[in-house]
């Protein structure tokens, strides 16, 4: 697994280099009957429940066969999360992972439970608060790569290239580093003609936002589109292909299955692929510890602030650009997704073409 071995020697440690500092241990700790709850934001975007879940309970269960795991997904919902959070406090929950839905609303939540003795480790997105831990990526670096990529599939065909922007989430906190990193990489070699940011990562308002996009600038008055995820790309395709627009390339993040099988058609130029199963497994080992009053400490740690706190601990990942020519060697070399999984009947002419065949 080339690309994920790097990713975990890379960045801070993947294990988030936990060590027990009272009795030298360097197990993942019993919990003894503790319980982890894990809180995601959405399903409208297929990681959450295709990997964040499923590979964070796998890991607590292995680390912690005794203890119990606790999940709810807001469904891009502030007020639907505060509920959540305050009923897995009156559960007795011992640790929270928090990927907010609103990074802005959740410094009084994490108050609460601090007073309540519950640690509260931000999952994904920076959660405001005092918090013990955060484990992301480098989300400034993700957008940056998103806007190379733009760049790369325009090839210097036009001097200066015209670019729709379909931002993320403003309720997001990544998506404002998204944003920030794909400017830093177009702004001196584009010209930004259109620029949304889309509520909750919807597609269809992605879609909808592209499809004003054209009406205003015309078919022929742009030359690219930046979608901050594979979800809103999806969005912004259909708009094209609606409009009888093509000859634009689109990118995208997260690797998504269709994504990439768009990848794989020529739909879609690119997508940013971020390694989601060791960012889970990394929380779940730092919750475990955390169960047990145990010290955690990070290695090389990155510090980040919040509007709220500061020198909070963090370990970012290294995400990796991904095309046609490289699925091969990141997603399926990681064992994210195999080939027979991404060149189903649809695609299987397509994917022979990338020379992306079963071995």
């Amino acid at each position: 697994m080339r690309y994920l071995r790097r990713a975990l020697v890379g960045t801070t440690s993947l294990a988030m280099a936990t060590a027990l500092a009272a009795c030298g241990q360097t197990d993942g700790g019993s919990g003894s009957g503790k319980t982890i709850g894990l809180l995601l934001p959405e399903n409208a975007t297929a990681r959450y429940e295709a990997f964040d879940r499923p590979a964070m309970e796998a890991k607590v269960k292995e680390l912690c066969p005794e203890c119990g795991f606790e999940y709810a997904n807001a469904e891009d919902d502030a007020t639907t999360q505060k509920q959540q959070f305050d009923a897995m406090l009156d559960k007795g929950v011992d640790v929270l992972v928090l990927d907010p839905v609103d990074a802005t609303a959740t410094a009084p939540w994490v108050k609460q439970a601090k007073e309540r003795g519950v640690p509260v480790v931000a999952y994904d997105r920076l959660a405001q608060g005092d918090i013990v831990a955060y484990v992301s990526y480098d989300n400034f670096r993700v957008g940056h790569l998103q806007g190379r990529a733009v760049l790369d599939a325009l090839d210097g065909e036009t001097a200066t290239p015209r670019v729709v922007m379909i931002n993320g989430s403003p309720s997001d906190p990544n998506s404002a580093d998204f944003k920030a990193g794909a400017h830093e990489a177009l702004d001196k070699e584009v010209e930004v003609v259109f620029e949304e940011d889309i509520d909750g990562w919807d597609p269809k308002l992605a879609g909808e936002n592209m499809a004003d996009a054209i009406k205003s600038l015309g078919p022929s008055g742009f030359d690219a589109v930046y979608s901050a995820n594979d979800g809103m790309a999806a969005g912004v395709i259909a708009a094209l292909d609606n409009a009888d627009v093509s000859g634009k390339p689109v990118g995208g993040q997260d690797a998504e299955l269709a994504g990439l099988q768009r990848i794989v058609a020529g739909e879609q130029a690119f997508t940013v692929y971020k390694p989601l199963v060791p960012l889970a497994e990394t929380t779940a080992e730092i919750a475990v510890r955390l169960t047990n009053d145990k010290f955690f400490q990070i290695l090389t740690p990155h510090l980040v602030n919040s509007p709220t706190n500061t020198n909070i601990p963090a370990a970012q990942l290294e995400p990796v650009t991904v095309t046609g020519a490289n699925i091969r060697d990141t997603v399926v070399e990681d064992g994210v997704y195999s080939v027979q999984q991404i060149c189903t009947k649809d695609y299987r002419k397509d994917c022979a073409e990338l020379g992306l065949v079963a071995d």
